[in-house]
């Protein structure tokens, strides 16, 4: 048996202390795991449990989560974490690499994807939205206006529990420390920023269907039919910009990561094993 070790740091890009964490071969293709809201890093541990021996994962955590510092007076919004997720990746000297999108991942990285093309590899997408029919009344209504309880223990263990097919696959540990990082101080009003900025991510939708027609990276989507925020029909939309995507939906809610890693690791491992091997590039390795 395999047991992969896990490397944490922090990296300093324009004055931000980005935290992350890394695990697997160094001259593997890396794989930018990009998490959602209102979790961190953290989220991936057991992926990099399950694929870390055979694939480098790196997670950073945005400004505003996790173990992420920012300066006094950072602006946040999802162009602010785009340019902060930009800086990560030249700063650790990545030039190729597979994209993991769930959640907020899916705006920070489609606007990261979008000024850099040529660092796409892949794209492996779980309940990451980027079209019109990926949004349930909830969600719309959310954007619209956000609710004073967004930020409370009950939303946050709702997002991981409302649609799993058996909750007790759920761990309590994911939303508790969720919580603890949204309880530090300044970061609801951080949060509520980026709430607030989110209409702007619906705006964006055209561009980045564009992004995938014009682009159309081999693409394995991962969805939990039982979202409440982001329906199936989200992933099937895919499909319409690449229909070379892969799509696969689990009975599971928005966290399908924490109920159905035994289903999920091995697709994503399948996939990423059956990338052409020149995407694995010297220049990612580092010194």
């Amino acid at each position: 048996m395999e047991i992969p070790e896990v490397r944490h740091g922090f990296v300093d890009v324009a004055g931000v202390q980005v935290f992350y964490r890394e695990a697997g071969p160094r001259d593997a293709l890396p794989v930018l795991l990009l998490h959602g809201f209102p979790s961190a890093s953290h989220q991936y541990r057991r992926l990099m449990d399950a694929l870390g021996g055979r694939f480098r994962l790196i997670a950073p955590d945005y400004p505003g989560f996790g173990h992420t510092r920012v300066p006094d007076g950072f602006v946040h919004s999802f162009d602010g974490l785009a340019d902060v997720v930009e800086g990560f990746v030249q700063a650790l000297g990545l030039t190729r690499f597979a994209w993991y999108a769930f959640d907020f991942g899916g705006p920070v990285g489609f606007r990261v994807a979008q000024r850099h093309p040529e660092w796409i590899a892949a794209l492996i997408v779980q309940n990451a939205n980027a079209y019109e029919e990926g949004l349930s009344d909830l969600a719309r209504k959310t954007i619209a206006e956000p609710p004073a309880e967004l930020f409370t223990l009950a939303v946050t263990r709702s997002q991981y529990e409302d649609g799993t097919a058996d909750p007790s696959r759920v761990s309590p540990d994911g939303w508790t420390l969720d919580q603890h990082f949204l309880d530090l101080p300044g970061r609801k009003e951080a949060q509520l920023a980026l709430a607030h900025d989110y209409r702007n991510n619906v705006k964006l939708y055209p561009a980045w269907q564009a992004w995938l027609r014009e682009h159309r990276p081999p693409t394995l989507v991962l969805w939990g039919r039982g979202d409440a925020i982001f329906p199936e029909a989200g992933a099937h939309a895919y499909r319409r910009d690449v229909p070379e995507a892969e799509v696969h939906v689990l009975d599971t809610g928005h966290f399908a990561l924490e109920e159905r890693l035994p289903e999920i690791a091995p697709l994503i491992a399948r996939f990423l094993g059956e990338l052409d091997a020149d995407e694995v590039d010297a220049d990612n390795k580092r010194a």
